[in-house]
């Protein structure tokens, strides 16, 4: 992950290196504020400190994920975790879309559905 946007005041973009053939970065649009962990420590969107503690996890190397119903959705990287799994009042539409994979596809997660089946 070499970069972290906030767009606007409503939602953040994660870019990751993506195939050199396609040119295109692969980006993770997150509609919902993730929790930052690292340290031992755990930041939400509300408390000071949050937006370094996003940035501090750039520049990182993805190490794993996991996708669970009951847990959401945990990104690994080398330099700290972001866990997605938002309370049903905090979802307007979807939780998050990742997409710029060379063969076009996509993937997004909506309350209700595969790994968020227990946000409704």
């Amino acid at each position: 992950m070499y970069s972290v946007e906030f767009v606007l005041n409503d939602f953040v973009q994660f870019r990751f290196d993506g195939s050199p053939s396609v040119g295109n970065p692969v980006t993770f649009s997150c509609y919902v504020w993730p929790v930052v962990e690292f340290d031992g420590r755990r930041w939400r969107e509300i408390e000071d400190g949050y937006a370094d503690a996003l940035r501090r996890l750039t520049p990182g190397t993805v190490i794993s994920t996991e996708e669970q119903t009951g847990s959401g959705l945990r990104i690994a990287l080398d330099t700290g975790v972001l866990v997605i799994h938002p309370a049903p009042d905090e979802v307007h539409v979807e939780i998050a879309v990742l997409a710029g994979f060379e063969d076009r596809r996509w993937m997004v997660w909506r309350p209700g559905e595969e790994s968020f089946e227990d946000v409704i």
